[in-house]
């Protein structure tokens, strides 16, 4: 399902899904979706970007409590099109404090509808508690 949106859309749709805290696009351009992404692409008319992606890159963190405590990171492949998005595809990875890789999944043939909610998107991605075991003496019945 391919989801056709313009920026106002594709941003309004993605922030009420819990996406609303900062990006940056093709590894610069850090702010709020829309704001990141239009100034790339006000950057790239000026001629300050050089060639024209077909995909623009969005990197941002969907949890973040500090530098010494693990951390989601996501990352969006969007197809910009004659001034319409179409997100194709996400990678939600959990890392430690040092970067390295916890856990990471990657879902393909989105649109900007079917994207997860960022709340389900880290849950993907976060361990599960542990159930506790009830301990029992055992007692013996005469």
């Amino acid at each position: 399902m391919e989801a056709i949106s313009d920026l106002n859309t594709f941003a309004k749709i993605l922030t009420a899904k819990g996406y609303d805290g900062d990006f940056h696009t093709q590894g610069a351009y850090a702010g709020k979706l829309k704001e990141s992404i239009s100034e790339y692409l006000e950057n790239y008319r000026k001629g300050a970007e050089g060639a024209p992606k077909s995909q623009l890159l969005l990197t941002g963190f969907l949890q973040w409590a500090g530098d010494d405590k693990p951390y989601v990171e996501c990352c969006m492949w969007v197809k910009y099109l004659n001034g319409k998005f179409f997100l194709g595809r996400m990678e939600i990875a959990r890392k430690d404090q040092f970067g390295q890789l916890l856990k990471q999944t990657e879902l393909t043939d989105l649109s900007v509808v079917t994207a997860p909610k960022a709340k389900e998107a880290i849950a993907m991605v976060s361990d599960a508690p542990a159930q506790k075991m009830v301990h029992r003496q055992k007692r013996f019945s005469f």
